[in-house]
């Protein structure tokens, strides 16, 4: 899942020093900061020559799991128990739409809220590091939340059973569902006449030149803290189309943008009209049925009311023909004086 509403990369992440005048936010640097040495930093993530070796010859990263895997699911059911997760009326099971999805295990009533995923077990920008000083450094660079979570969720992933999200990103699909994997062939044969071929470059150009940008002024500079073996553009293409497909936007939490790990295992039905959001009483990560649903029934959410075409973009799929009232084709018309 992701939040609604079209999302644009800035390749230029980093603030100008003539713009930094104009903000009214606090920056954690002035001019000289760009040319001063930094103190050594000892902590550097995991390089083994496996991780290295399936960087170079896979075009997928060496972490995460098959999309239909339900086995790294429920493993990663039983740790979020473990560490604070609420019992819950849902389980992982393998469905027809979505590969896996979270099924109904009780009868479930129209209007009961469901999941309470506690703050603690929610990834955000301010998430802890297995590698603090990794952290450190992209926030002495200002380093906006997208690139931020996407260097994150890399650095944890090569930091294997060590980090604490281990079970989390086992969970999460090697390759996603994403148009940031299709060629420039794939989209010309099957976005030729359709607005959002133009959309999918631009995400893919924004996608590659973030990544340009932080190893130009970040990593490159920090190559214990960020090898190119492990924070390359095939790994930074999985961890944008993770983000792309499984971010949220809490409006309830200032409008924080975060990865709830087993709220995204839901699926999206058009016919559904109901949202995650932080629930301040309960202070967990909910959403209210809109319906009931018996057992065995896959429980959904909305992602939003988006055209085929946007869904497309952000998660990888199409509902079936005719099932989204949602959907809708953009037409330039010319007109010509006469």
């Amino acid at each position: 899942m992701a939040e609604a509403g079209r999302i644009i990369l800035n390749t230029t992440f980093l603030p100008s020093l003539h713009s930094l005048h104009k903000t009214h936010r606090k920056v954690s640097y002035s001019q000289p900061f760009l040319h001063k040495r930094h103190p050594a930093i000892q902590c550097s993530i995991s390089t083994s020559s496996d991780t290295k070796a399936a960087a170079k010859v896979s075009e997928t990263v060496p972490w995460g799991c098959d999309i239909d895997s339900v086995e790294n699911a429920e493993a990663l059911q039983k740790w979020l128990s473990d560490s604070g997760l609420p019992p819950q009326k849902m389980g992982i099971q393998k469905v027809e739409v979505g590969e896996r999805g979270l099924v109904a295990l009780k009868n479930i009533r129209k209007g009961e809220m469901l999941l309470f995923v506690p703050p603690s077990l929610v990834i955000d920008a301010d998430s802890e590091w297995s590698c603090p000083e990794a952290g450190e450094v992209l926030k002495q660079y200002s380093v906006p939340d997208w690139p931020l979570l996407a260097t994150y969720l890399i650095s944890e992933a090569s930091f294997e059973k060590s980090s604490r999200w281990s079970n989390y990103i086992s969970a999460l699909p090697r390759q996603p569902y994403s148009l940031l994997y299709w060629t420039r062939a794939e989209l010309d044969t099957y976005l030729e006449a359709s607005r959002i071929r133009e959309r999918a470059i631009e995400r893919i150009t924004n996608v590659t030149g973030t990544y340009n940008d932080l190893r130009l002024r970040i990593f490159s500079k920090h190559p214990h803290l960020f090898p190119e073996e492990v924070f390359n553009m095939e790994s930074f293409k999985w961890s944008f189309g993770i983000l792309f497909s499984r971010l949220v936007r809490l409006p309830s939490m200032d409008e924080r943008v975060a990865l709830v790990p087993w709220a995204d295992m839901l699926n999206h039905s058009c016919e559904v009209e109901t949202f995650l959001d932080y629930d301040k009483s309960s202070k967990g990560v909910v959403f209210t049925t809109d319906r009931p649903y018996q057992p065995g029934e896959q429980v959904f959410i909305s992602y939003g009311r988006k055209s085929n075409g946007e869904l497309l973009l952000s998660y990888g799929f199409v509902p079936r023909e005719g099932t989204n009232p949602s959907d809708s084709v953009e037409l330039f018309v010319v007109s010509e004086k006469i």
